[in-house]
């Protein structure tokens, strides 16, 4: 099992309480921890500009401009996004960036990319909210440009969604050495005819719903899609998001949720504070060290490769994150 950790940026109300000036310390803090942590493969944030579970001015640190900054005080650890949004940026200028980081940070980018679905922040910055067949359409031709710019140093599309015409990017990332050797590309998103299609056909990590049933099940589309195109289904390796509360013993547990409801409420407002510490009670990575590790072991036995954590604790408490790394990565590394 290979395990990455989300750096609180904000978009989940983890920075909130902390002032604006002190936040980059935080993140910059967690970040070279994890670094120094040898079973944290990958750090990583989410794309996105409004916050959750509704859209506050609580703030929300941007992906891109944190994984140059992280590429830049960090010497180790991988740098993802789960995910960026092709329909963001274009993808000729995406694709120039992730080469940049790539660079700054000697080869240590992974590209998470999906289709996109937050549409108070689509509307609110201007891009308006096209329909999912719009958005999965975007999301190819954006990983075809993406190869192309990365392997050979120049893309070329007359599609639908995008016309580029000998778009040169060069230098070519730090890990591009050959054809089949590249910025990792993980497909993020769970859509059973078109998403996992995409997957089968370009991704190298596949990132979608973590619950073992529901895990096995895009498994076995994956790997239908896999069959019918001729990709070996093994060649990628499946990951999943996890909200992670953990404690010593379940009295332990119970106090986490509970603080956790209790932070979000100022925020968000008690009623949906509720709601969602209810949701996240539900998890599958909730209890104590053994417990965690055992759920664990169950999603390894379906096919889970990788598993990117997230501690809603921790830009202020980090015992939780500490007893993962110290009883947990252990058990299953």
């Amino acid at each position: 099992m290979r395990f990455g950790i989300f750096i609180p940026q904000g978009w989940r109300m983890d920075l909130a309480g902390i002032d604006p000036e002190a936040q980059w310390r935080t993140m910059h803090e967690l970040a070279q921890r994890a670094d120094a942590v040898p079973g944290w493969e990958s750090l990583w944030v989410y794309d996105h500009f409004h916050t959750v579970p509704k859209p506050s001015v609580e703030a929300t640190h941007e992906a891109w401009t944190l994984m140059a900054a992280f590429a830049a005080t960090t010497s180790r650890i991988r740098l993802g996004q789960m995910c960026t949004c092709m329909s963001y940026r274009p993808p000729t200028y995406l694709a120039k960036v992730a080469t940049t980081i790539d660079h700054v940070s000697g080869g240590r980018v992974e590209m998470g990319i999906g289709g996109g679905w937050y549409e108070h922040e689509w509307r609110a910055y201007g891009y308006g909210f096209p329909s999912p067949g719009e958005r999965l359409g975007r999301l190819r031709e954006g990983v075809q440009i993406f190869r192309q710019a990365w392997t050979t140093g120049e893309a070329t599309l007359d599609g639908k969604h995008y016309q580029v015409d000998r778009a040169i990017c060069r230098p070519l990332p730090l890990q591009t050495t050959s054809p089949t050797n590249r910025i990792p590309m993980w497909i993020a998103g769970g859509g059973e005819k078109v998403t996992l299609r995409i997957a089968a056909e370009y991704a190298d990590y596949t990132n979608f719903s973590g619950a073992p049933e529901a895990f096995a099940a895009k498994s076995d589309i994956l790997r239908e899609h896999c069959t019918s195109l001729g990709r070996d289904f093994d060649e990628i390796t499946r990951s999943a998001n996890y909200n992670v509360v953990i404690g010593e013993t379940e009295g332990d547990v119970r106090d986490k949720l509970a603080w956790f409801e209790e932070h979000l409420a100022g925020p968000a407002g008690a009623q949906r504070a509720a709601r969602v510490a209810h949701d996240l009670s539900q998890g599958p990575l909730v209890g104590t060290p053994e417990q965690v590790a055992e759920k664990l072991r169950e999603l390894e036995k379906v096919g889970l490769g990788y598993a990117i954590t997230y501690f809603a604790d921790a830009a202020y408490d980090r015992t939780s994150m500490e007893l993962f790394e110290q009883q947990v990565i252990p058990a299953l590394g």
